[in-house]
């Protein structure tokens, strides 16, 4: 993207582009027209950096040509209209040494081959620059302007000494380029331009008097609403043919055909399409129509009327100011010594006091500027700190979700142990509940054992008997515990 913001730039007292503005947006053709010594030439050296402009700004894809004329020149591909050529190097030569200029290192070979395919100069890349038409010398400076693939291309009258060929093939080459590139575009054939160019900035004298696409600028500037009629007309009825036709200004005739047509131009009020009553009422006057079309204003014709109305118009205030002038040295002239010396001094007070008001006004202008420019930079600044506060505040929130998430995991890990302690303990319970049962059983055939003893009769024979049965008892139970114990080593 181009940014021309209040640019003006003076040689002396000579004011050659007079504070002017506008931007081009990415990937646009835009044309830049004017006269000779309109201001074009100056313009495009400004944005190119070869000039420095005595006021204002000229940003190139975010760079500032003043402040940083390195990294914005990088971006610019510039074709001057002198053609400034090696003569002594060859085509191929010379296109690989703006290579070298332009830094290009990553696959040079096949960058200065495709340079070389785009602008058709393969058939004589082997040939002494000083031994091409002045034709291939124009493709040869528009191949430098394109080597290393710059962003944005200034082309000054790019198809300048061509034949129709190769001019129809650098306007086919020009669009596909307009697809990668910013392209500003300078020339004097305007039907090349309405062709190739998506928008046009028109210049005269220093100031830009358009800035449209040329449609527009052609409907802007069409005088009224004509048709043009070729007709067989043998008993003469054109002549009055106006009185039938609704909405109708003039009749005219243009020109008499040697076939025996003649051709006339219709005009009609803007909003009336008189094409549909003139088939109807023409016929039934005996009136054979053979051709009709509308007319149509051109790009040329635009620039033309656009020019002229600006000129007119600067005429007309000079003119004023000469009379003023010659008005009021007439009225000095009547005046006696003393008078003329104090109308004089009064005259050179006033002159004076304009100039203070002129430099006041544009010391005003500037300073505006400055602070329209300031503000600017503190709104982007606040911008930057919005934009970080918002990294900053979702870097935190990604920091709190991933902590929440640490937390959850740990959580999770820790229910899982205290479920798998908690079994565990229910394990154990339930193997000291089966023991306790066993100890408890045991228990109770002891106390079992004793109140049977305590309930029998404690004679001798009983008690022998008693003895003797207890003895064997015992002897039995040793024998079964003896048993146990070697079942149990066995096991």
């Amino acid at each position: 993207m181009i940014e021309v913001k209040n640019i003006t730039k003076k040689y002396g007292d000579t004011v050659v582009v007079d504070d002017i503005n506008f931007e081009v947006n990415d990937h646009e053709i835009v044309g830049f027209l004017g006269p000779n010594g309109a201001g074009k030439s100056t313009t495009m050296n400004m944005i190119t950096g070869f000039i420095e402009p005595t006021k204002g700004k000229i940003i190139v894809n975010g760079f500032d040509i003043s402040k940083s004329p390195i990294k914005a020149k990088k971006q610019i591909g510039y074709m001057p209209e002198s053609v400034p050529l090696y003569n002594d190097l060859t085509v191929k030569e010379f296109i690989s040494y703006m290579a070298d200029l332009r830094r290009v290192k990553n696959n040079k070979k096949e960058e200065v081959k495709k340079i070389m395919e785009q602008t058709g100069l393969t058939n004589v890349q082997n040939k002494l620059i000083k031994n091409i038409s002045r034709g291939y010398k124009q493709r040869v400076s528009l191949a430098g302007a394109l080597i290393g693939s710059p962003d944005v291309l200034i082309l000054d009258e790019p198809t300048v000494g061509l034949d129709p060929k190769q001019i129809a093939e650098i306007r086919a080459l020009i669009k596909e380029l307009g697809k990668n590139h910013t392209v500003i575009l300078s020339s004097h054939i305007l039907s090349e331009v309405s062709q190739i160019c998506e928008r046009v900035i028109i210049i005269n004298k220093g100031k830009i008097l358009a800035v449209d696409t040329p449609e527009n600028l052609e409907n802007k500037t069409k005088e009224d609403n004509s048709i043009i009629v070729t007709v067989e007309d043998k008993k003469s009825n054109m002549k009055n043919i106006d009185k039938k036709l609704k909405g109708v200004k003039s009749i005219k005739l243009i020109k008499d055909n040697q076939d025996g047509t003649m051709q006339y131009m219709i005009s009609a009020d803007k909003d009336v399409d008189i094409r549909k009553s003139v088939f109807e009422v023409l016929p039934k006057e005996d009136i054979t129509i053979f051709e009709l079309k509308k007319t149509e204003n051109t790009l040329e014709d635009a620039f033309l009327q656009i020019i002229d109305a600006k000129e007119s118009e600067i005429k007309a205030i000079e003119d004023k100011k000469e009379k003023q002038k010659a008005k009021r040295a007439q009225e000095i002239e009547k005046m006696d010594k003393k008078e003329r010396k104090q109308a004089i001094k009064q005259d050179r007070k006033k002159e004076k006091q304009e100039k203070e008001e002129l430099i006041e006004k544009e010391w005003e202008k500037d300073r505006e500027i400055e602070e329209a420019e300031k503000a600017e930079k503190k709104k982007i600044r606040e911008i930057k700190k919005e934009l970080k506060k918002k990294h900053k505040n979702k870097n935190e929130k990604e920091e709190k979700a991933e902590v929440k998430t640490e937390a959850k995991s740990e959580s999770k890990l820790e229910i899982k142990a205290e479920e798998k302690t908690d079994l565990e303990a229910k394990a154990e319970t339930k193997t000291d509940k089966k023991q306790e049962n066993n100890s408890n059983k045991m228990n109770d055939n002891k106390k079992n054992t004793k109140v049977e003893n305590k309930n029998k009769p404690k004679n001798k024979q009983g008690n022998k008997t008693n003895n003797s049965s207890q003895k064997k008892n015992n002897s039995n139970q040793n024998k079964n515990n003896n048993k146990t114990k070697k079942e149990g080593g066995n096991k």
